[in-house]
This record gives structure tokens, C-alpha cells and sequence, in this order.
């Protein structure tokens, strides 16, 4: 049992945080940002994290350490200790099911980095900027490099989670998100000496009230629920490792604010390059593979501190990816008393298969459409539709269910016992949230993604 709790407190919130700040900060949020407005989305974007996530964030812990154990096997302990039906474990086998998902292309884009930092270091080759953007696209239309680079990227992070959680998980946490902050700072003062940090700086928190619209807030409200990495299981079970004697209110808090102040540095790191080079912040998901690499190649130092930027996506790539397969095997070792090493090889493999498909959807089977059939999923790959099932609909459906599970069914007395609150006006405040602010404002979001 003891090698299935974390060291300490603060080896829990480096992996926590590791397992939040990922792709999806240093990747999504600087080109979300950049297409829904820069300081108006970012100012929505941390109402979103204080009244969205960091509510759900607590109750996901909240089950995993009341329920000590993977995420379908803490619902179950949870409801049936609360009184209720031991089929609320539905909601933690869709958590664990979605972040499964996710890690089978997540990998693939995680070996998109791998090969960026070599082509960065060699200065993509001598190319013209024009044929640094079109790189991309050939390494896209490239099946035989993707699944190498794919089949790398998922061997690593199943190597670390075999080692188990003392020997693994947190070596590696421990080792990379220091080196990864580290890098994140040296490439921020890269940008402010190369590039247009002024312009930067007004883009990111320059708040313009007109630009928030709707589309806008939904975008914040799910970039913020995303990237705080609710609903995938993780937490659930980063949760279930937590000694008793942490506050789960304070590690959320922390684990939220590190999360977010990484997001917007990401921003402050990737906005003075792009505006200095006069590209456009609003590129959208080409704005790290097409966008930054063309400013590299004509800036001084290009190919050291591009291969660096590459080598901070990757390493914020192993710390996510780690997080999101460790539910699976955790269920392994509970439901089916699997060995961590065969719980590896077995859902590694067949992880690594279902990535196989999305790196096909890049190229051979770019004309594949499974659904089409369907107007809703007209155009839509293998890749697209697991993207679109994870994200739009099982995610939101999750989160929605947690909260209410957390607000509605468990015991308020179970729950504040558990939680540290500094007042009862807090906790109050809270649970109306859980019963309330949260399931509409993640409804919203997924009416908008059935769209």
C-alpha cells in the first residue's frame, strides 16, 4: 500500500500539475487565445478555472481519496458508503475510458515534438521559411515517420508508469517539471530580447470587452475544463494516492493557479516571437508546428532556443501522458489483480493500434470517414471522431455527472469532513457550485459541441 500513495504532499502537486500542464497548454491555449481574442478570452478563461474548474477539480479528488482506488472502483466505494447505487462506477469507467482515448493520439502528436526538436537543432534543414511551414505538412503526409515517432513517445510513457508510482511517476515528475519551469523562463527572455514582448504583453492581458461574446466564453469555459484535465480519470486516481494529511482544497487551488500561470507564460513565450516575425497570432492549431518554427529559422539563435521550445513541449508531453494511462493499469491491478508490467504491455499495445488508426487519419486514410453517413460527422477522420467523442461529448457528460454526484448524492457531513475549508460560507458557496454554477456552465458546453 505504500507504494500506491504519493512520498509527500509536494510530490503530489508536481504530479498533479505535470499531469494539467501538457499539450494542451503550451500548444492549445496560446492558439485558443490567439483565435478568441488574446486578453478577452484570458480574463473569461480564469473565471472560467475559479468557478469551474477548481470546484470540480476538489470533488474529483475528493472521490479518489474517499474511494482509494481507480476511478471506476472509487465511485463504487464512494456511492455505496454514501447510500446510493453502485452503478455511479459508470462515471468513473467513462473517465477512465476517456483518458485512455486520449493517450492513444495524444502520443501521436506527442511525437510530432520528438521530431520538431531534431529539425530545430538542424535548422529545418537550411529551408526558406515557406518550406519550413509546408515541413509540417509532409511529416503529416509521412505514415512510416509518425508511427515511428508514435511508437517511441508510447514506449517511454509506459516504461515510466511500469516502474509504479514511487519508482516511475515520481522520478520523473521530480526530474522534469523543475526542467521544464526552468526552460519555460529561459525561453521567455528569449522572446523578450528577440522579439516584440511589448506587443506580447498588450495581446495577452490587453482586454478589449467588446471582443467577448459568446463563442468566446464557451471556448474559455472548455480550454479551462480541458486543461485542468477534469473527467479524464486522472485526478480521480492522483487522488486515491494522496496521504490523509493533505488539504485537497489547497492542492486544487495550487494545482489550478500553477496550471493557469503556466498557460499564460506559455502566451508571454510564443506571442512576442510571433508578432515580432509579423505572423499571425490567430493560426490556430498550426500556430506551434507552422507558425513558430518559420520565425526560428530567420532569428537569431533559432536553432538552440527552437530545439529547447520543442524539447519544453515534450517533456510537458511525458508528464500528462503518464497521468492519463495511469488509470487504466490502476484498474488492472484492482479489478483483475494484473502485474503493472503486464497491464503495461497489454493496454499498451492495444493503445499504441488505436493511435495507429489517428496516425493513418493524416494521410492513407485521410479520405476515411467511418460516420459519415451521419451530417453531424460529414468529413470527420478516425482521428476527428475520437478528438470529437473524447472532448465534446464524454468529457462534458462526465464532469456534469461528478458534479452532481459530489453536490447531490454524497453526504454533505462525509464531504466537509474531508475538505478544509476555512469557513462554512466557503464550503456553502462550493457545494452550490457543484449543484448548480458547474453543471450548466459544462452543459453549455456540450450543447455547443453538438453543434
Amino acid at each position: 500500500m505504500e507504494n500506491r500513495t504519493w512520498s509527500s504532499g509536494l510530490t503530489f502537486i508536481l504530479a498533479a500539475v505535470g499531469a494539467a500542464v501538457g499539450l494542451g497548454n503550451i500548444w492549445k491555449f496560446p492558439y485558443v487565445a490567439g483565435v478568441s481574442g488574446g486578453g478577452a478570452f484570458v480574463l473569461v478563461y480564469i473565471v472560467c478555472v475559479i468557478f469551474v474548474a477548481i470546484p470540480i477539480l476538489i470533488g474529483e479528488l475528493l472521490i479518489g481519496r474517499c474511494g482509494s482506488g481507480s476511478p471506476p472502483v472509487a465511485m463504487r466505494k464512494v456511492a455505496e458508503n454514501s447510500g446510493r447505487s453502485a452503478k455511479w462506477s459508470i462515471v468513473g469507467f467513462m473517465g477512465m475510458i476517456v483518458g485512455y482515448l486520449i493517450a492513444t493520439y495524444y502520443s501521436v502528436i506527442a511525437g510530432w515534438t520528438l521530431v520538431y526538436i531534431y529539425k530545430a537543432a538542424n535548422g529545418f534543414g537550411g529551408a526558406t521559411a515557406l518550406n519550413v511551414a509546408q515541413q509540417f505538412e509532409d511529416l503529416k503526409a509521412d505514415p512510416a515517420t509518425m508511427a515511428i515517432w508514435h511508437t517511441v513517445f508510447m514506449c517511454l510513457a509506459l516504461v515510466i508508469v511500469g516502474r509504479g508510482l514511487r519508482n516511475g511517476i515520481e522520478r520523473v515528475v521530480k526530474l522534469l517539471m523543475p526542467a521544464l519551469f526552468v526552460m519555460l523562463v529561459v525561453m521567455i527572455g528569449y522572446a523578450a530580447v528577440a522579439g516584440d514582448f511589448a506587443a506580447g504583453l498588450d495581446f495577452l492581458f490587453g482586454v478589449d470587452f467588446s471582443k467577448i461574446t459568446g463563442a468566446v466564453v464557451l471556448n474559455a469555459i472548455g480550454q479551462a475544463f480541458f486543461s485542468i484535465s477534469v473527467a479524464m480519470g486522472l485526478m480521480m486516481v492522483y487522488g486515491a494516492y494522496v496521504p490523509r494529511n493533505v488539504s485537497l482544497t489547497r492542492s486544487a487551488i495550487i494545482i489550478a493557479t500553477a496550471d493557469t500561470v503556466i498557460a499564460l507564460l506559455a502566451g508571454l513565450m510564443i506571442f512576442p516571437i510571433v508578432f515580432a516575425n509579423g505572423l499571425d497570432p490567430a493560426e490556430g492549431p498550426g500556430l506551434i508546428f507552422k507558425t513558430l518554427p518559420t520565425a526560428f529559422v530567420g532569428m537569431p539563435g533559432g536553432a538552440v532556443f527552437g530545439a529547447l521550445f520543442f524539447l519544453l513541449l515534450a517533456f510537458a508531453a511525458v508528464t500528462s501522458i503518464i497521468a492519463i494511462i495511469e488509470p487504466i493499469v490502476a484498474y488492472a491491478e484492482d479489478r483483475w489483480h494484473m502485474r503493472r508490467t503486464m497491464a503495461c504491455v497489454v493496454f499498451g499495445i492495444l493503445g499504441w493500434a488505436i493511435g495507429m488508426a489517428s496516425v493513418l487519419s493524416f494521410n492513407i486514410w485521410k479520405g476515411v470517414t467511418p460516420l459519415a453517413v451521419f451530417d453531424a460527422f460529414e468529413g470527420k477522420t478516425v482521428y476527428d471522431l475520437i478528438d470529437y467523442f473524447t472532448a465534446n461529448i464524454m468529457m462534458p457528460v462526465g464532469a456534469i455527472l461528478i458534479a452532481l454526484f459530489v453536490g447531490w448524492r454524497m453526504k454533505p457531513e462525509m464531504i466537509e469532513g474531508d475538505l478544509s475549508f476555512s469557513h462554512p460560507l466557503l464550503f456553502k458557496t462550493w457545494l452550490w457550485i457543484m449543484r448548480v454554477v458547474a453543471p450548466l456552465a459544462i452543459l453549455g458546453i456540450l450543447v455547443s459541441g453538438l453543434r
